[in-house]
């Protein structure tokens, strides 16, 4: 096997933009050979892969997989909403969130090793960007597990845009649990209880409101007094178990898991592409731009 410099994987990286373990892989495969490699690189597709590098993927779908005592939420983000009606792209999805439920990585970079139907994810993906044409990565995941006392409660809204899981102890009502999952999707709390609001967050959230009332010309003697009923109500809003609960707004939700002797123990929502800085462009602009016009 020819012995690789790291100059040589530099300069193929400078020549096609694909990644080092690429550049490296490609380089050993061709015996060092630098035009070799770069055909080794347009045979497989990722040197095309790679000029998408720099585009920026805020849509795609969420997803989540369950089986037995074990669960995953993952979300894999593409350029445009159309891809995310892809049949091969929805297939990819689900591949990669059962993948990981089954091998509960460290991360994503571990993940994107994995074998998935036999190659690694990683793989996976660079053979779809070229083939579907968009840029596609895995953005994040998590993998829960339950005890045989607890049930998972799932929930996609608009085929996956956001994707929520729950674990929910006390009950096995399938329906509750997934009630739960659909009401995280719809109003976004933050927290489950107002316990798990740390305290920096709540010192600074009253001084804000304190700023606010005062502002309001408020008298120095009720600030504090209406302060801390605009404080009581805020940890309402962002707590899960003080929030009406969206199917019946006369009960919380902490009172509608009573109901049926249940409790969350805890959830995490993914919404798409949430965090990410999208680029704003006219769409007959970019048909335009495309065109050369």
């Amino acid at each position: 096997m020819a012995n690789i410099k790291a100059a040589q994987v530099k300069a193929l990286r400078d020549k096609t933009g694909v990644g080092m373990m690429d550049a490296k892989k490609a380089l050993v495969e061709t015996d060092g050979d630098m035009d070799a490699a770069i055909d080794y690189l347009r045979e497989k597709g990722v040197s095309k892969a790679a000029k998408k590098a720099d585009r920026i993927a805020a849509e795609g779908l969420s997803n989540v997989y369950v089986e037995g005592n074990i669960a995953a939420i993952a979300e894999i983000n593409s350029e445009t909403d159309f891809v995310s009606k892809n049949d091969k792209f929805q297939n990819i999805v689900k591949g990669i969130t059962k993948t990981v439920a089954s091998n509960n990585p460290a991360s994503v970079e571990d993940a994107l090793q994995l074998d998935m139907n036999g190659e690694t994810i990683q793989d996976t993906i660079t053979e779809a960007m070229t083939t579907i044409g968009e840029k596609i990565t895995f953005r994040r995941f998590a993998v829960l597990e339950k005890t045989d006392n607890d049930i998972f409660g799932d929930y996609e809204h608009m085929g996956g845009r956001i994707g929520v899981l729950a674990v929910v102890e006390g009950t096995d009502n399938v329906e509750v649990a997934r009630n739960v999952a659909m009401h995280v999707a719809a109003i976004n709390p933050k927290y489950i209880t107002r316990e798990d609001v740390a305290q920096d967050e709540r010192d600074h959230e009253l001084n804000v409101l304190t700023e606010q009332a005062l502002n309001e010309g408020k008298p120095a003697n009720i600030v504090e007094k209406m302060v801390q009923g605009r404080l009581n109500k805020w940890l309402a809003e962002v707590s899960l178990v003080d929030q009406p609960y969206v199917k019946n707004p006369d009960v919380t939700v902490g009172q509608y898991l009573k109901e049926h002797g249940a409790s969350i123990k805890t959830f995490i929502r993914y919404e798409v592409g949430e965090g990410i800085e999208k680029r704003s462009q006219d769409f007959a602009a970019e048909v335009q731009s495309q065109l050369g016009k």
